[in-house]
C-alpha cells in the first residue's frame, strides 16, 4: 500500500489552486493535510504583504508593519515545511531506507512549499496576461513566463512524487532540518538581547 497516495502531487497542487481561487477543499486536518494548508495560507500572506511593502505613497510605519507582518508569516511558514515532513516521515516509520538509498539534499516539505510558491507565481502572472491596460510586449512577456512557470511545477511536481514513491520503497530517504531562524529568536539576535535591560531573561 502506497502511504503518500493522498499526497500525490497532483492532488497538492489542485488544493493550492483551489484555495487561491477562494475554495477551502476539506482535508484531513490530523495529518500533513493540516500543515500542508497552513503552509499555503501563510504564503498567500507573505505575498500579499510582500507587494505592499514595496508602495512608496504610505508612511515609513505602514511598511514596518508590512516588514514585521512578513517576518511572522515567514516564520509560521517555516514551521509549517518542518511540520509536513515529520507528518510524511511518521508515514515511513516502518520502512528502512537500503543501504544504498538516495539521500534527497531537499525535504519534501520543501517542495511542496515550493510547488505553493510556484501556484501563486502562476496565479498572479496568468493575471498579467489578462490585463487590458497593458502593452502587447507586455502581455507576450507574461504568457512566455507563464508557460515556464508552468513547466517548473510540472517538473517539481514529478521530482516530488518519484522521492514519495521511492521513500516508500526504500530507495530514498530525506531528514527533517530546522531552519534555526536566529533572527527571530530574542535569545540568538544580538540586537534583541543586548537591548534587553541588564539582568532580564531575553
Amino acid at each position: 500500500m502506497n502511504p503518500f497516495e493522498d499526497v500525490a502531487a497532483r492532488a497538492i497542487c489542485a488544493f493550492h489552486d483551489e484555495a487561491i481561487a477562494g475554495g477551502a477543499p476539506g482535508r484531513d486536518a490530523g495529518d500533513a493535510w493540516r500543515h500542508i494548508a497552513e503552509n499555503h495560507r501563510n504564503n498567500r500572506l507573505l505575498w500579499d504583504e510582500e507587494d505592499q511593502a514595496r508602495r512608496t505613497d504610505v508612511a515609513d510605519a505602514a511598511i514596518a508593519a508590512n516588514k514585521r507582518a512578513i517576518d511572522g508569516c515567514n516564520q509560521r511558514r517555516n514551521d509549517a515545511i518542518e511540520r509536513i515532513d515529520e507528518a510524511l516521515l511518521a508515514r515511513l516509520a516502518g520502512v528502512a531506507p537500503a543501504a544504498d538509498a538516495w539521500h534527497n539534499s531537499e525535504t519534501a516539505g520543501a517542495m511542496i512549499d515550493r510547488l505553493s510558491i510556484l501556484s501563486l507565481k502562476i496565479h498572479h502572472m496568468r493575471l498579467q496576461t489578462m490585463r487590458d491596460d497593458a502593452s502587447a510586449e507586455h502581455i507576450a512577456s507574461c504568457k512566455e513566463r507563464l508557460a515556464r512557470l508552468s513547466l517548473q511545477r510540472d517538473d517539481l511536481a514529478r521530482c516530488l512524487d518519484t522521492l514519495l514513491a521511492r521513500a516508500a520503497e526504500g530507495r530514498a530517504f530525506w531528514r527533517v532540518y530546522r531552519q534555526f531562524k536566529m533572527y527571530n529568536d530574542p535569545t540568538l539576535n544580538p540586537y534583541l538581547y543586548r537591548s534587553a535591560p541588564s539582568g532580564s531573561e531575553p
